[in-house]
């Protein structure tokens, strides 16, 4: 799948993906083939963290 590369644009992208697909960030990257850390270094650019209570990034 085709991911944005721009980090504002990445962090809608997942967290639409995660409200309305998937029960995690694990799962999303399991199912879509996303390096976890890696997607994790950009959104973090951006002071952007992933939040599993509220299963999005913040």
């Amino acid at each position: 799948m085709n991911i944005p590369k721009d980090p504002v644009m990445l962090v809608s992208f997942l967290n639409l993906k995660l409200r309305d697909n998937y029960a995690s960030f694990d799962a999303l990257c399991e199912d879509l083939e996303l390096d976890k850390e890696e997607t994790q270094k950009i959104v973090a650019t951006i002071d952007y963290h992933y939040i599993p209570e509220q299963n999005q990034f913040l």
